[in-house]
């Protein structure tokens, strides 16, 4: 599946909830819903790696729980970026994978 397509997918989930639960998905909803995703992958990570109680939560929970949290991150990066219209695609070719080793000059041309 490509970024599109999974951003479509993405966008198909998140337009149903939004319907069922009566939200409105504004510039400031996107931001916020990321910011709670990236809360709850912190949540997770420090309790999988021992930095916060786990809750009673099983490692095989844990570490379910840590993928999930990155599914949702990354979502809500796609969902984020298309409300604005992002071609993250694109922007990921000039922001990275122009410094990538194999294009990379002999002077350089670090990260920043």
């Amino acid at each position: 599946m490509d970024l599109r397509q999974l951003t479509d997918e993405v966008e198909a989930v998140s337009d149903a909830y939004a319907l069922r639960h009566g939200i409105t998905r504004d510039a400031t909803w996107f931001l916020l819903k990321l910011q709670e995703e990236v809360g709850e992958l912190t949540q997770v990570f420090l309790m999988r790696a021992g930095q916060a109680r786990d809750k009673g939560h099983s490692r095989e929970e844990l570490e379910s729980g840590f993928r999930s949290e990155l599914a949702d991150v990354l979502s809500h990066v796609l969902l984020m970026a298309r409300h604005h219209g992002v071609d993250l695609e694109a922007e990921v070719a000039r922001k990275w994978l122009s410094r990538h080793p194999d294009r990379l000059s002999p002077q350089g041309g670090g990260e920043e």
